[in-house]
């Protein structure tokens, strides 16, 4: 594949905050750590506190992986290194979208890879991991139940329960025969096939089923994946749990930063709550809320706890209290040594909000890394791209726009009236005049014939574009077509189309040249062809 970069700015795709973070805004250095660069890094692990969950980590790493690690030595010895102190982790975290979903979820992983490969070259005396966390607690399925591929949308068409982690997969067969299908049958076809019925039909929750099917993706790149919906996990989280619980002093913070961001002219993401946590369960998640009899309440369940009842419930089933959006960083910054965290433009934002929470817990913030974002297309498309005589960076505008500028590049006609209309308005400056010295009350009148007269040259000037489009029908048509290949129905292909189709493509390939060509700390969008 051959790559071309441009500036996230000229997608007009990101926003105002991302690129603001980009180019290192000096008014968002009260919600950051470190910025992302090599200097930044170096100054995070002078500062990273020492990590003390060493053992525990890797034991609990070993369990969730069991004979996984025969076939995997690259995954066995980066869990290893994490027993070591100078060993620290690069980590993207995303729900688990079947058959991992739309493009970006391969991007994180690979930006995470990349990083820390990076960071090695530049500090070869530390070692860096690369982990992706499994978003194993979330409860939103219909955010996950399906993906497209070329544009045909595979659902897993199931009842929602409890945490999408412990979700059975007994009911996915139907939605892996349909995307299997759609594979076809080639050597690269046959091989993702096959890894996505043993992910899927072999296993028995959908955590376990992603975990192989990601590994099975990536574990040449050693690539450690976790899921932290883990009693033994969170037996370290149990202080924080009870003190947002019982004290709601995150809330407090976090709403604190949320009126800070905006008023410095940025928009936030998410909205703390009193309480940050949900009971968990195999059958629910809900909310936990304080009543104001003095008892904490599990919405919707009928369920009770005295305050000294819920602390010995949090001491005794902790696996029990799960994190929402706003806990969960900071959870994942509890149980790994953590240097940086990669996520998409809207994470970054709802990070920003929660530094001065972390602060106040004595946790080391993160860096945060914008993850890479891409476009993969062809030869044939990209030489179509400069047939229309448009450019990589043309043909994130608007559709419309870039009919109108080919038409006036290629017309051998004036399309505007501009010259016209200064003759006019000067005739109607003599007008506004004589009519103002007959009677001045005339002057509005005039200017209303203006302004009709006005509106009906711009219409015949849509005219006169409208009928030398059509002179140049088959042309403007191309343009439309570049973009739907490019831009499946209108949005990022990255934000809705599946690898499936490219992996049959290119095969391991792909993430060889994905891992080649991303960048993760130079910040430019990637196009590969």
């Amino acid at each position: 594949m051959k790559a071309t970069y441009i500036d996230y700015s000229e997608t007009n795709s990101f926003s105002k905050t991302l690129i603001a973070y980009l180019n290192q805004d000096e008014a968002l250095v009260p919600f950051i750590g470190n910025w992302p660069t090599f200097a930044g890094f170096e100054k995070q692990i002078n500062e990273k506190k020492p990590f003390l969950s060493r053992t525990l980590l890797v034991d609990r790493l070993k369990a969730q992986y069991g004979d996984l690690l025969e076939s995997a030595p690259h995954v066995a010895a980066n869990i290893d290194k994490l027993l070591a102190d100078n060993a620290y982790t690069i980590t993207t975290g995303h729900q688990l979208n079947i058959f991992t979903g739309p493009l970006y979820f391969i991007f994180k992983i690979i930006t995470a890879i990349r990083l820390a490969d990076d960071l090695k070259v530049r500090f070869p005396e530390k070692e860096f991991v690369p982990v992706y966390w499994m978003a194993t607690e979330d409860h939103d399925f219909a955010e996950i139940n399906h993906t497209k591929l070329s544009g045909k949308k595979i659902v897993w068409d199931t009842p929602a329960v409890s945490a999408t982690g412990r979700m059975d997969t007994d009911s996915i067969v139907q939605a892996v025969k349909q995307y299997t299908g759609v594979l076809g049958l080639s050597e690269h076809s046959c091989k993702l096939a096959c890894i996505v019925e043993n992910a899927y039909l072999k296993h028995d929750n959908l955590a376990d089923a992603t975990r192989y099917l990601v590994h099975e993706l990536f574990k040449k790149f050693g690539l450690l994946i976790i899921d932290a919906d883990d009693k033994t996990l969170k037996t370290v989280f149990k202080p924080i749990i009870a003190e947002d619980i019982l004290t709601e002093k995150s809330f407090k913070a976090i709403e604190e930063t949320s009126e800070s961001l905006e008023k410095a002219g940025f928009a936030t993401q998410v909205h703390a709550r009193e309480i940050n946590f949900f009971y968990l369960t195999d059958e629910f998640r809900e909310r936990i809320v304080l009543n104001a009899d003095g008892r904490y309440e599990v919405l919707h369940q009928d369920i009770y706890f005295t305050k000294a009842e819920l602390e010995k419930e949090i001491d005794t089933y902790p696996e029990r209290f799960s994190p929402n959006v706003v806990m969960r960083p900071m959870y994942q910054e509890i149980i790994l040594p953590n240097l940086a965290y990669i996520g998409g433009g809207a994470e970054m934002v709802y990070w920003m909000q929660l530094k001065a929470n972390f602060d106040q817990y004595g946790i080391d913030f993160p860096i945060l890394i914008p993850r890479n974002s891409a476009m993969i297309t062809e030869d044939n498309v990209v030489s179509k791209i400069f047939r229309q005589d448009l450019t990589f960076k043309s043909i994130f505008r608007d559709s419309e726009i870039l009919k109108k500028e080919f038409v006036r590049r290629q017309t051998k006609h004036r399309l505007n009236l501009n010259d016209e209309w200064m003759e006019l308005n000067a005739i109607f400056g003599k007008i506004k005049l004589r009519t103002h010295k007959i009677d001045p009350s005339l002057s509005p009148s005039t200017e209303a014939i203006k302004a009709r007269l006005k509106k009906a040259i711009n219409n015949l000037e849509k005219k006169l574009m409208r009928a030398e489009k059509r002179n140049h029908k088959d042309a403007l048509s191309n343009i439309d077509h570049i973009k739907e290949r490019l831009f499946p129905g209108g949005g990022l292909q990255e934000r809705s189309e599946n690898f499936g189709l490219l992996y049959v493509k290119y095969g391991d390939t792909l993430f060889d040249e994905l891992y080649k060509h991303f960048n993760p700390l130079d910040f430019k969008f990637t196009i590969l062809y």
